[in-house]
């Protein structure tokens, strides 16, 4: 758990991969691309979301497969597929066949519930089996079950063909590299199932014991979500736990990049003063500015010192050429004023 003078351990970025529905095959290109300049920068990770009927990634772990063929170091990871959009079977391949193509580089992150927007699209995917489907955690509990090689069938042979008693290709270690997120309730129950944790910009207040209009009530509950994680999984504080932030460097920016930046953050602050809802949702405001301006807001954030790696959002709407200079400033400024050293070998 990083504080001043510790070094921040692990430093990776999330993109939606957003695309022009014109021309999507620029957009997908334009996510590989970025994804080798991040491993060229040292990144240790890149982790992509998953859309559905949306602009933006929809097959995130097909274009991981292709991300693996044009790297060889750093990692990949998906924040975060819905598996209420997915068979737990079918996707326990598919992420095999990626970990194995790109040696053991894949951090699954995935939901369980219905998906956003599942009402778009839930007669389609599911027109016969709807009111029988299980959208609860126990389709998370599937899918590792799968991951670890759980015999799922009976082994043998038939005629010329062999079977196999659990999904093929299977990829150990796989299973224990699954990360899962949510508020207090869920970092529990992900600490118990011996998972890691994902947190990111949005955390829940309520049954938290804080105050949601509290100036630090995002931070506080966050760092709270942390150790209720650790304080009920096996590995206790060595257990994985990262956080997720829109983190905006700018000191190699242009003055037109800055006042773009600093207007997009600005234009999304007022939501972030108040909690929202039953459950008291809280968002992180975004934070933007020079390195060392940067690293004193984190080291004095309650949720980031609970972890020693983190994932930072690029802004969905950015051009590729500020995708470009925000990670070349995370990389060669933040990073280091965090204590954190690019891997470049």
């Amino acid at each position: 758990m990083p504080r001043p003078g510790e070094p921040l351990r692990r430093l990776g970025v999330l993109t939606i991969g957003l695309f022009d529905p014109a021309d999507p095959g620029a957009g997908h290109r334009e996510t590989l691309a970025m994804i080798e300049f991040a491993e060229e920068l040292g990144l240790d990770s890149v982790w992509l979301r998953d859309r559905h009927l949306q602009h933006g990634i929809s097959s995130p772990v097909a274009v991981l497969a292709a991300a693996a063929m044009r790297t060889s170091r750093i990692e990949f990871g998906t924040a975060v597929i819905p598996l209420g959009a997915e068979n737990p079977l079918r996707l326990a391949e598919d992420l095999a066949t990626v970990d194995i193509l790109s040696g053991g580089r894949l951090n699954p992150g995935v939901s369980s519930g219905t998906p956003m927007n599942f009402e778009r699209y839930r007669e389609a995917m599911y027109p016969d089996t709807l009111e029988s489907e299980d959208f609860s955690k126990q389709r998370v509990i599937r899918l590792r079950n799968f991951l670890r090689g759980d015999p799922i069938s009976a082994a043998g042979t038939v005629g010329i063909e062999e079977f196999s008693d659990h999904v093929q290709p299977h990829s150990p270690g796989l299973a224990q590299r699954l990360w899962y997120g949510g508020g207090r309730d869920s970092a529990i129950w992900t600490g118990q199932q011996g998972l890691n944790y994902l947190t990111s910009s949005v955390v829940f207040a309520a049954g938290t014991g804080v105050d949601g209009s509290e100036p630090d009530a995002f931070a506080r509950v966050q760092a709270g979500d942390v150790a209720a994680f650790r304080e009920h999984h096996p590995a206790g504080a060595k257990a994985r736990a990262s956080q997720g932030l829109v983190v905006i460097p700018t000191d190699s920016a242009s003055a037109e990049q800055k006042r773009r930046y600093h207007a997009y953050a600005e234009s999304r602050l007022e939501r972030t003063r108040t909690a929202h809802g039953p459950r008291g949702l809280l968002l992180s405001p975004d934070l933007v500015g020079d390195s060392s301006e940067l690293a004193d807001r984190l080291w004095s954030h309650a949720g980031f010192r609970e972890v020693d790696e983190v994932v930072f959002a690029l802004p969905f709407t950015f051009e590729a050429e500020d995708h470009r200079q925000i990670l070349t400033d995370l990389a060669q400024s933040l990073g280091p004023a965090l204590g954190w050293s690019p891997r470049l070998s």
